[in-house]
């Protein structure tokens, strides 16, 4: 063997050496952590957004302190206060007029003074009544302006505002005392003293105008679980309409298909035998019905989706980008999720986009069931999305977001991570074609999109509000229903109202009915509403006229007045329909925008109710109304305590105006019916109580805009599929070889209860 040999020898025994070291050194070792880079600046918004912002707290501590000083009168704090006292029920962002908007976003104009609207209950003057107030400018206010009148054709009576938690609490304390009467029945029936029954309220409160009377229904309280399935079979009638809280009583009492004047009454009729009493012994927490404690020690952790290189979308105040995307996103304390200035590859495609109200309408032979008509925006639907737990309500690696309010309270109060922005893969391809003839090729997009979301806890019910943007340039509003079911006591002929789903619990049947307005502004303010469907027609072939054939064909209209586009509830309506611009799209055809929506709603309230005209809106799936500036919401907060004489009308908004070439509004009703059965405890699942609709562009562009997205794939039978040059999925293996970077989990939001 040769010294040029053995040199060569040498050399490969020394590269297979170092690269076994390299393998044992490297043989264990976690993988690096995944970078974040820098995303292309995309968004040119220059703060502009920030007029649509929800207030800080510093700007609502502000309001305060002005109201406070400048009304010459003493106000409570909201959270002590009494029916009798003047108190700042709620300080919320007053949102500027749309001319003055797109004056200062679209032509230079003045940036409109940003501004809060208050909303004060007075009970200690000799008219008592809610009133609401325009504050500002800010971050300094100098000026108040009283706006109910002009806001609502006349002053708020003051029965018609919400019930405080205050309230609440000396309802409770009432019923308390009154229960003391029982002592015996409720040691047999309940074994309680009642101090340990969760009382839930039902609404409305009364049969007319000015009536505040509320069944309230009694439940067994078991500590980690929903009491909503474990009611006691008696439920109590409580008169609190006077201003002055010892002047309040409770009325009627019922029970097991009996009703008595009072607790007494009930005692009595006890003592005496007279009374049927099934006996509900207090459950134990590791056997109750409906508990939500794991049944099963943890498994191994399921899939995980994470940004290799960070987030594509971008945050700044309250607006986010995402692929030609720009939105700006906020909360309503009162109604929920609002979205401003939806704006798809710079041309505002939405101007307002927000959820208006949420009704939940039971059914029962019990009678807080049988009245229960619950308007959740007098409530708060916004105030009551409290804090998302990360890697369940939302991927672990979204972004969340606080939400800040001031309700019933002279505080502002904070809802930590109570609003997530992320990517979604959903795995599914939002296009593709697999070519097997002619040329061979595979081209295909992956259904990616970018999920606004919020969770709202009403009650027992939890709704996630969902607001979801496409590559394709659509818009998908999606809400799913989830939480405990409602329930009453199972006696007679309960099961005409719903399933037993426990040994004394009937879970009611209910009807899920949700409100948006969507203020569409395709390709400028100016549209009209165009309806496109199928028909047929009998004709013969040309080419053969001894024969006939059923041609399809394309039946278009333009519907004229606000009359002919309110499509009633469940009844047909054209399965295309549009905005549409009067300007067309390369091709000739209207740029416009389709509304098509999914839901299963059931029947409306019959409109002979006299409660049904405080939830018109319910008549229809689709209503499109010219906007007016004074024609903001399709509902009020005073609805629900005063359905018989509502504030706010929605079917007087439908007046039969044209809408042609006008500024045009839709209002889109969705829902479902929901008849409780076993499987909805110990929680009513998402699957298939999911409703909403899509805003799709439909020859708004001239092709598909998603063909500009970076995700595309395609690769041909002549090109290596392997090869990362040649499909970017082959690129991920290296660019996926990364740990995601995980924050730790925390979670505070039991804080603000």
């Amino acid at each position: 063997m040769n010294v040029k040999t053995t040199l060569i020898l040498l050399v490969l025994a020394l590269a297979t050496i170092f690269a076994l070291v390299c393998v044992l050194l490297t043989k264990g070792r976690a993988p690096s952590t995944c970078q974040h880079q820098p995303l292309e600046q995309e968004d040119t918004d220059d703060g502009q957004s920030l007029v649509f912002a929800d207030l800080t707290p510093e700007e609502m501590v502000q309001v305060v302190w002005y109201l406070q000083g400048n009304l010459g009168v003493q106000l409570v704090d909201a959270s002590r206060a009494k029916p009798s006292d003047n108190c700042i029920a709620s300080v919320d962002l007053q949102v500027p007029a749309k001319a003055e908007v797109l004056r200062f976003l679209d032509g230079g104009g003045a940036r409109p003074p940003r501004e809060a609207l208050a909303v004060l209950y007075f009970g200690n003057q000799p008219d008592p009544n809610v009133t609401e107030y325009v504050v500002g400018p800010l971050p300094t206010p100098t000026y108040h302006r009283d706006i109910t009148v002009q806001k609502y054709r006349g002053k708020v009576p003051y029965h018609r505002r919400p019930v405080t938690s205050k309230e609440y609490m000396d309802i409770n304390a009432l019923i308390q005392r009154e229960l003391r009467k029982a002592p015996r029945f409720l040691a047999t029936c309940c074994e309680s003293d009642g101090t340990d029954l969760a009382i839930l309220t039902t609404a409305p409160r009364g049969f007319k105008s000015g009536d505040r009377a509320t069944w309230f229904v009694l439940f067994h309280s078991v500590a980690g679980t929903g009491y909503y399935l474990l009611p006691v079979g008696l439920e109590v009638l409580v008169e609190h309409r006077d201003l002055h809280v010892s002047h309040w009583q409770l009325r009627q009492v019922f029970y097991n298909g009996q009703y008595f004047a009072s607790m007494g009454v009930l005692e009595e009729a006890f003592v005496a035998s007279l009374l049927e009493v099934v006996r509900i012994p207090k459950p134990q927490a590791e056997a109750v019905l409906g508990s939500m404690r794991p049944q099963r020690p943890p498994g191994s952790p399921g899939p995980l989706q994470y940004e290799p290189q960070g987030p594509r979308y971008s945050i700044r105040g309250n607006r986010v980008t995402f692929q030609g995307w720009s939105i700006a996103f906020g909360m309503n304390p009162n109604s929920g999720p609002r979205l401003f200035d939806i704006r798809y590859r710079g041309e505002r495609i939405v101007y307002e986009l927000s959820l208006q109200e949420a009704l939940a309408l039971y059914g029962s032979n019990c009678p807080g069931g049988m009245l229960t008509r619950y308007l959740d925006g007098s409530f708060g639907i916004g105030r009551f999305a409290y804090e998302l737990v990360r890697g369940l309500d939302c991927p672990y690696t979204a972004t969340y977001m606080d939400r800040h309010y001031l309700a019933e309270s002279e505080t502002p109060k904070t809802n930590q991570n109570s609003l997530c922005i992320f990517e979604h893969d959903a795995a599914l391809p939002l296009r593709r074609h697999f070519s097997d003839s002619q040329s061979l090729y595979y081209g295909g997009l992956r259904k990616n999109t970018l999920v606004i979301r919020a969770i709202s806890t009403l009650i027992n019910y939890d709704y996630i509000w969902d607001f979801i943007f496409h590559s394709s340039g659509a818009v998908e509003v999606r809400v799913h229903a989830t939480g405990y079911i409602s329930s009453s006591f199972l006696h007679g002929q309960g099961t005409d109202y719903g399933n037993r789903v426990g040994p004394h619990t009937l879970g009611t049947m209910h009807l899920h009915h949700i409100h948006y307005k969507v203020d569409l502004d395709v390709d400028g303010q100016l549209n009209s509403l165009e309806t496109q469907d199928m028909a047929y027609k009998i004709m013969k072939e040309p080419w053969s006229m001894q024969n006939t054939i059923e041609r399809l064909y394309l039946r278009r209209e333009r519907l004229e007045r606000e009359d002919e586009a309110a499509f009633l509830l469940n009844t047909p309506m054209p399965r295309y329909l549009s905005f549409a611009s009067p300007n067309p799209n390369k091709w000739g055809h209207p740029r416009s925008y389709r509304i098509q929506i999914t839901s299963f709603a059931g029947e409306h309230l019959p409109a002979s109710s006299p409660m049904e005209r405080s939830i018109s809106w319910g008549r229809y799936q689709l209503a499109v109304t010219r906007r007016k500036e004074e024609e903001p919401t399709s509902t009020s907060i005073y609805n629900q305590n005063d359905p018989w004489t509502p504030t706010v009308a929605f079917t007087d908004f439908i007046n039969n105006e044209t809408i042609t070439n006008e500024d045009l509004v839709a209002w889109i009703s969705v829902g479902f019916l929901h008849v409780p059965h076993a499987e909805d405890v110990p929680n009513t699942v998402t699957v298939g109580n999911s409703v909403g609709f899509f805003l799709r562009p439909y020859n708004y562009f001239d092709e598909d805009p998603s063909v500009d997205s970076p995700d595309s794939i395609y690769f041909s039978s002549e090109q290596d599929a392997g090869a990362c040059r040649a499909n970017p999925l082959a690129c991920l293996p290296p660019a996926a070889a990364c740990a995601p970077h995980l924050p730790p989990f925390r979670y505070g939001g039991f804080l603000n209860l």
